[in-house]
């Protein structure tokens, strides 16, 4: 197996690996991309960061698709932007929407590029701070399937979503508010209300599981420590173009524990 680079500001003269990003909605992938350019710029200097380049297809063209649940088009969409990555030189990429990652799930092409997946690492993260009992926030999408259930059950720890009230008004402020960026007190009191009883359920930390919710909810106010998947997935990818972890080998469809802890 390859060694790891220090994580010293000597990295900045290895090459560090392009990242890729397969861009769905706006609010989310940028907040992932300021994240990494941020961060890089901490830990390597003023103004240093990997090479990131973005592919955005407007998620408007699947909405419809979304509605009826058809996600083959969906991943076609998606495809072509991890094609066009590939085309930019990237090493590999990173998709800053949760939901997205169920039409990256499904039968298919194997995509031209390995990626990260984002519950691998958001749950990755959660046994390395030993939560056992996850509450998931996110579209009705990533609520009622199995993406986040499935990533947790296989490292030993539960996740449960909110009731079905809390759940579909969640959903709807995604799309009415956060994804173009608008953000409300009343809403950020609601999720409040709906973490705190997420609490009661015996949770100890929630996910934000929706790249555009940390817009919203920040550790400093949530009622319960935040797994913020659009940060964690930003921090991991600079961790991979530094080389301080491994390259994903993940390609689409179903995926197993990959990330190191």
């Amino acid at each position: 197996m390859a060694q790891l680079a220090p994580s010293t500001n000597s990295t900045v003269s290895v090459r560090m690996k392009h990242i890729g990003i397969v861009a769905h909605s706006a609010e989310g992938s940028s907040l992932c991309y300021l994240e990494i350019c941020h961060r890089g710029s901490s830990e390597l200097g003023e103004h240093m960061h990997p090479e990131v380049t973005m592919s955005v297809i407007p998620m408007g063209a699947s909405l419809a698709d979304w509605e009826l649940e058809s996600l083959q088009p969906i991943r076609a969409r998606l495809l072509l932007s991890a094609k066009r990555l590939k085309a930019a030189g990237c090493d590999f990429f990173i998709c800053p929407d949760n939901t997205a990652h169920l039409a990256l799930e499904s039968a298919g092409r194997e995509l031209p590029l390995p990626g990260l997946h984002i519950a691998d690492v958001v749950v990755s993260e959660a046994v390395r701070k030993g939560y056992l009992k996850l509450g998931i926030l996110g579209t009705t999408w990533t609520m009622s399937k199995s993406m986040y259930y499935e990533a947790a059950r296989r490292r030993n720890i539960v996740a449960i979503s909110p009731n079905y009230e809390d759940s579909d008004y969640i959903h709807n402020t995604i799309f009415s508010e956060l994804c173009n960026g608008v953000v409300k007190e009343t809403t950020r009191q609601k999720y409040f209300d709906i973490i705190g009883r997420l609490k009661k359920d015996g949770c100890n930390a929630v996910v934000l599981g929706c790249t555009e919710i940390p817009l919203l909810i920040s550790a400093e106010q949530s009622p319960l420590p935040i797994l913020d998947s659009t940060r964690l997935l930003a921090h991991y990818a600079l961790k991979v173009a530094l080389g301080q972890k491994h390259v994903p080998i993940w390609r689409g469809g179903d995926f197993k524990n990959a990330v190191d802890q």
